[in-house]
């Protein structure tokens, strides 16, 4: 059974693109007012051109989440602003990979940055508001949904500090739950496999290259595909809690 987000409100970070941007439609449509951060202020008031062609209500922040002040408040002008915060869905973060021999320490840097402690600043600032609405909204049931990867499970050579980052998603995530489950905020981790978005072409020539290579002749999973998998676990029933969810392409092996 799904049920409606009337009445609720999500923040959404990395909305200027991809899952983001995707997941905001998503939510939008299920009937939640969005809050849609991320760094690019003109591909989010796009975005929300779009959803209020649809008939939803969202708020635009710009905001640089591996800023502790920025992230809370994105988070505090959400709750602001719009009146309460029922759904958290942390999916900012970078992909660079290579060689741990000879990488540029500065793509660690940014990876740990946004993937790791721009989550943390953002979980850490929604999760009063979260318990507070599993207490007082119609739905009696809030949500943080956190972006990893694959990456978070399997560890290749080639993608060390990603591997770092999203395993520590996963870590992170696990400890939560358990410690709210019971308060009625599911926390859950989405961990997609290749999927068409921006996140990859950040990456240098050689690395994109070996990408290219691995993933020929591959069809990937569209940015959609995840956030139809997002609007499924927020739409669950307050008893059912999906924990995580691994999606792959189906011509992905590993």
């Amino acid at each position: 059974m799904t049920e409606r987000l009337d009445g609720t409100v999500a923040l959404v970070t990395g909305a200027s693109s991809g899952i983001g941007a995707a997941t905001a439609v998503t939510l939008a449509a299920q009937g939640a007012t969005v809050a849609i951060a991320a760094r690019r202020r003109d591909r989010l008031e796009t975005l929300a051109g779009e959803i209020r062609k649809q008939g939803g209500t969202v708020l635009v922040l710009e905001s640089d989440i591996t800023d502790e002040g920025q992230a809370i408040d994105a988070v505090g002008r959400t709750v602001t602003e719009l009146g309460r915060l029922d759904t958290l869905v942390n999916n900012a973060g970078v992909m660079l990979l290579g060689p741990v021999e000879g990488a540029p320490v500065s793509e660690w840097q940014r990876m740990v940055e946004i993937n790791v402690l721009g989550l943390l600043y953002c979980a850490h600032a929604a999760l009063p508001h979260l318990l507070r609405a599993a207490e007082d909204s119609p739905r009696r049931v809030a949500d943080m949904v956190n972006i990893s990867s694959v990456a978070g499970r399997v560890a290749r050579s080639g993608s060390g500090v990603y591997n770092l980052t999203k395993h520590g998603v996963g870590a992170f995530s696990e400890a939560l739950r358990q410690e709210v489950t019971k308060r009625h905020v599911r926390v859950s981790l989405v961990e997609p496999g290749a999927v068409s978005t921006e996140l990859a072409s950040h990456n240098r020539p050689e690395v994109l290259e070996t990408m290219r290579t691995r993933f020929a002749g591959m069809e990937r999973m569209e940015a959609e595909d995840i956030a139809d998998a997002i609007g499924y676990i927020v739409t669950r029933p307050r008893r059912v809690a999906v924990n995580e969810m691994l999606i792959r392409p189906t011509e992905q092996e590993g």
